[in-house]
């Protein structure tokens, strides 16, 4: 019966309303006409007022603010006031009631994007979050009472909570109102009332902003004791990508900063990441060429792998970048560093536990936790029978070794198990590598699946993609069993690399203790702030992305909101955000992918270029790939990029920074590029979406143009 009702409701008040309007003069005059309606009919006047006001805002008209200013101007403030609030209470609540029975699919469509958002935030404050919407709007009101009708929100918790925090605002506006109607010379605009209210218009949300901050802290820390002093300005606990950024950041702001770390500095990526891993792919990418060395026409050359020796030069590699991390380097910039474990006691209060196990007690007015990530061990049977590596644990395992892997394994299709998978296979391991999903690289579109898949069996590599892991286990050799294609294989193998992801670490830090929210990851706003504003998160503990360049990225937000919150913030954004797979071909994407496009509803149109056609790629012998460029239809705004190819990661960037700065495909056509080089691939690219978008009737024009010209 809600869904009849409603609509007879809304039918009845638009009828009202046209009743009450018919006849009346609407024009320049209409303030005189309606001053002079309440002085003849008062009781009328403020029906007409009252139901206009309540129609427009249920009818998500986007004027309700000069029908408040109205109504003070006609009924003063006390009337204007009480009719106004009442009016769009009612009004909201009966947009949240349209758009839940009535208009369900066309707001998802229009403001969808906006609910699970809106959702997650009513979860964890409730009314509050509503409250704070309506005192301060940072969406629309018309777009919060269309919003939320699509979430859980109770009608009578909406009503009274809309009523209460839209009342402030209504009465700073009222106020206006009054004080405006009083006008009867341009002159009196100038006068102090009108100043004094058009003052108070302006720093109405500014104030409401900071009460809702106070109470909004009060709420937060209540039951918690604040020092009275702090020792530090900043504890940064982890000294990966992200806390060294933060930490250097502000030292380079003269705070006082400590870093606690309780494993290797530099984190994952120097120690078994990103430093060891290219290291190693290098090394495999020279034995490949040894191997297909008549490709430039060179003679083929088996090459002789001693593996030990390549994994010492992967730790020699790991040791030449340390000094950039190292404890000495941090400490001459003026950050203090700690070793040992740190765990969070209070919002303000970090405990240190060093190596020999003494405990000290730091207090700091802000953290930042950037503790990382590790490699995720599936539960699959018997794995822990076959010695597992996975990319933290290879590195040293592996080092001793005079041989690679006869026999490896590598389960799991993503970014590392591919790259793994192929640089073995070029050290001379016999690889099969496994992924329960139907391709490679599921992030990616097709064909760049296809392309890697490709090039991965041209190496030896065995890729079974739709095959899932079912046990592991030992009888004299090592073995692993999947099901695929309705059958079931064993494999044997001599070693096999877990590669199905990477956890934050999110244990043992005391989070838990305080509250903070985690799931997969720590729960963060868009100031990378969790529940407390005073701790923040950064880097693969606070994702969406576990990449190194955006850890960094994200810790200069977090160590400028860390050490200025209480006076400015700034937003973290992972609208752009470039990344690359460093196989051969290289992959890199930034923005949206064509799968992703078409998923989203968002028509694109696509420009490619293949790499065949660029000169650096002939006379390099890498002519195996594509550039693929997503814009609008029609227009030369960049929004996505995948690169395949030689250099795909540096090929990238260009795009990168004209997404950043807003750049279309046009400039970069304009800009002059070195010939020959890989970055005439962004320039190709863009000369052919622009000769794809030539004008057949200009060209026409032309050609007679110039054959008029040659007599």
């Amino acid at each position: 019966m809600k869904k009849p009702l409603l609509f007879a409701l809304l039918a009845v008040l638009v009828i009202l309303s046209a009743w009450l309007l018919s006849g009346r003069d609407l024009g320049p005059r209409t303030v005189a006409v309606l001053q002079a309606g309440i002085d003849t009919h008062p009781l009328t006047t403020m029906l007409l007022f009252f139901v206009s006001y309540v129609a427009v805002t249920a009818l998500s008209l986007p004027i309700a603010t000069l029908l408040t200013l109205l109504g003070g101007a006609l009924f003063g403030f006390w009337q204007g006031l009480l009719m106004a609030s009442f009016a769009s209470a009612i009004g909201a609540t009966l947009a949240l009631l349209a758009a839940r029975y009535m208009l369900r699919d066309w707001v998802r469509v229009k403001l969808g994007a906006r609910v699970r958002t809106i959702q997650a935030e009513l979860d964890q404050d409730g009314a509050y979050y509503l409250f704070s919407l309506r005192l301060i709007p940072v969406v629309p009101f018309f777009a919060v009472n269309l919003l939320m009708g699509l979430t859980a929100i109770r009608v009578q918790t909406f009503y009274w909570v809309s009523q209460l925090g839209m009342l402030p605002g209504t009465a700073v506006y009222a106020n206006a109102g009054t004080q405006l109607g009083q006008v009867d010379d341009l002159s009196e605009i100038v006068g102090a009332p009108i100043v004094i209210s058009l003052a108070a218009l302006a720093a109405f949300p500014w104030v409401a902003r900071a009460v809702l901050g106070a109470a909004r802290r009060r709420r937060v820390y209540r039951g918690w004791t604040r020092p009275a002093r702090f020792d530090r300005n900043l504890v940064v606990i982890g000294a990966g990508s992200a806390g060294l950024v933060a930490a250097y950041v502000a030292a380079a702001a003269k705070a006082r900063v400590t870093l606690v770390e309780a494993g290797e500095m530099g984190g994952d990526c120097l120690n078994t990441g990103c430093v060891p891993s290219k290291t190693l792919i290098r090394s495999a990418t020279v034995a490949w060429q040894m191997r297909n060395a008549a490709r430039w026409g060179l003679r083929d050359t088996p090459p002789a792998v001693p593996f030990r020796a390549v994994m010492a030069r992967v730790h020699e590699a790991i040791a030449r970048v340390a000094p950039h991390d190292s404890v000495e380097r941090y400490t001459g910039l003026g950050v203090e560093v700690l070793r040992g474990h740190a765990r969070l006691v209070d919002p303000w209060t970090v405990q240190v536990t060093d190596p020999q196990g003494a405990t000290r007690r730091l207090t700091t007015r802000a953290v930042i936790v950037a503790t990382g990530a590790r490699p995720t061990l599936p539960p699959l049977p018997g794995l822990d029978l076959v010695d597992p590596l996975t990319s933290e644990t290879l590195w040293t395992r592996l080092a001793d070794r005079d041989e690679a892997p006869r026999r490896l394994v590598v389960l799991g299709g993503g970014p590392v198990g591919c790259e793994l998978a192929q640089a073995f296979a070029r050290l001379g391991s016999t690889v099969t590598q496994i992924e329960a999903a139907p391709r490679l690289l599921q992030r990616e579109d097709s064909e760049v699946s296809d392309l890697v898949a490709a090039a991965l069996r041209d190496d030896g590599v065995t890729v079974l993609t739709g095959h899932r892991a079912l046990a592991c286990g030992q009888d004299g050799d090592r073995w692993i069993d999947v099901a695929g294609d309705d059958t079931t294989t064993r494999i044997a193998f001599d070693q096999i690399i877990v590669a199905v992801g990477r956890s934050a670490r999110l244990q043992g830090f005391g989070l838990e203790d305080l509250g903070i929210a985690t799931g997969c990851t720590i729960e963060v706003n868009d100031f990378l702030e969790t529940r407390f504003p005073n701790i923040l998160a950064a880097g693969d503990v606070a994702g969406p992305f576990q990449f190194t360049h955006f850890a960094a990225d994200q810790a200069w937000f977090a160590s400028v909101n860390a050490l200025f919150g209480g006076l400015a913030r700034m937003k973290a954004s992972d609208r752009i955000v470039p990344w690359a797979i460093f196989t051969d071909p290289e992959v890199a994407r930034v923005g949206l992918s064509e799968a992703e496009a078409r998923q989203q509803g968002i028509a694109v149109e696509v420009t490619r270029l293949d790499l065949a056609g660029l000169d650096r790629a002939v006379t390099d012998g890498a002519t195996r790939g594509f550039v693929k460029v997503l814009t609008p239809p029609g227009r030369d705004r960049i929004l996505g990029v995948t690169v395949v190819g030689h250099h795909a990661g540096d090929t990238i960037a260009e795009f990168v920074l004209a997404m950043r700065h807003g750049l279309g495909l046009g400039k970069i056509l304009s800009t002059i590029h070195i010939y020959p080089t890989w970055s005439e691939a962004a320039k190709s690219t863009s000369g052919a979406w622009r000769r794809a978008h030539m004008n057949p009737r200009v060209l026409s024009l032309l050609e007679r143009f110039h054959g008029w010209r040659r007599g």
